[in-house]
């Protein structure tokens, strides 16, 4: 069974850094893909980035307006995936997921991962 459990979230402001935890069950990255994703109100959830079992971090965003200042890493003997962020600004508001794919390969579609958390509320406001 694969289990995810988000946090880290709370107001930031504008230019400062937070970083998100996502606490998986033990297995889960042995075997599975995982995503981070947000929700701001009124769009569509996107995806930001993906770390592949092989992976200890990536820094390739599906997302232009997070290049550059969002990280994915994995800390595999605490069976957590972390999401740093820098340089935030107000429209990086959202609710932030953590989600599970099987199998190997990165993907930004919401519809290719199985299992998420229940997600983590960032707000970058002054």
């Amino acid at each position: 069974q694969v289990q995810l459990v988000e946090s880290g979230g709370g107001l930031v402001q504008p230019g400062g850094s937070l970083t998100l935890s996502c606490i998986t069950s033990e297995f889960t990255l042995d075997s599975y893909v995982v995503g981070w994703f947000r929700q701001a109100p009124g769009k569509e959830r996107e995806g930001l980035l993906c770390i592949r079992q092989s992976d200890s971090f990536s820094n390739t965003a599906y997302v232009d307006s997070v290049k550059g200042r969002f990280t994915i890493s994995r800390d595999n003997a605490k069976h957590t995936v972390f999401l740093q962020m820098h340089s935030l600004r107000p429209e990086d508001t959202a609710v932030y997921y953590c989600a599970a794919k099987p199998a190997y390969g990165c993907s930004s579609y919401v519809g290719a991962y199985s299992y998420w958390g229940q997600g983590t509320q960032v707000t970058v406001s002054s």
